[in-house]
């Protein structure tokens, strides 16, 4: 009986569910094919029909959570008016109860531990999109900020990669040292240098 694409997509997707989980509790060195299988109820046979290798899997459960974060994100920001509050939409990034910050913080690290010593360009190209995605979503907020009269005289993807810089030198902060580096100093740090950082573009004063 040949495969039904449906069924197919299904069970690809809970074996990617079953590696997201596993990595971002383990870490991705300590996570075997062994373990995926288990934990997708597979032999090896089986798995090995929807993902040839480690390497495989970890990318394609990598881009399938990240790409429901930025839908998330998309769907955060068109329930805003103001396209400024809509750069300044990412407090959940910081909300430790959130699942998703929870699950997706290791995987993030570990992609980017990964990148640092690899040869094969992978995982730095995966890298690469995720910050290209984060630009985008901020870039388009940006545009709409300045064609609606409200920003002048910015470079909006200059700007987005420093605003994605500054998200993201937060929340590892927040995350790794949460400590010393809480939910409401993550927040505050974030609001102040973004503020900071367009209020010198504005058109008329930036909304408190």
């Amino acid at each position: 009986m040949p495969p039904i694409p449906e069924l197919e997509a299904l069970r690809k997707t809970q074996i990617m569910e079953a590696t997201i989980l596993a990595i971002s509790i383990h870490g991705y060195a300590n996570v075997t094919m062994d373990e995926i299988c288990k934990a997708s109820g597979l032999s090896k046979g089986g798995l090995a029909h929807y993902f040839k290798s480690k390497t495989e899997l970890f990318i394609a459960s990598f881009e399938e959570f990240f790409n429901r974060i930025f839908e998330r994100s998309r769907e955060n920001m068109a329930r805003i008016a103001d396209p400024i509050e809509k750069v300044l939409s990412f407090d959940w990034l910081y909300d430790e109860s959130d699942p998703d910050g929870t699950t997706g913080y290791p995987i993030l690290f570990d992609c980017m531990s990964i990148a640092v010593h690899e040869t094969g360009g992978e995982y730095k190209r995966l890298y690469h999109n995720w910050v290209e995605n984060w630009i985008d979503l901020l870039q388009s907020a940006l545009d709409e900020a300045i064609a609606k009269g409200m920003l002048c005289h910015l470079d909006s993807e200059a700007t987005a990669r420093t605003i994605s810089a500054i998200y993201d030198g937060i929340a590892t902060r927040w995350f790794i040292d949460h400590e010393a580096h809480s939910s409401r100093w993550a927040v505050d740090s974030f609001q102040k240098a973004i503020r900071g950082l367009l209020n010198p573009y504005l058109i008329g004063p930036i909304n408190k």
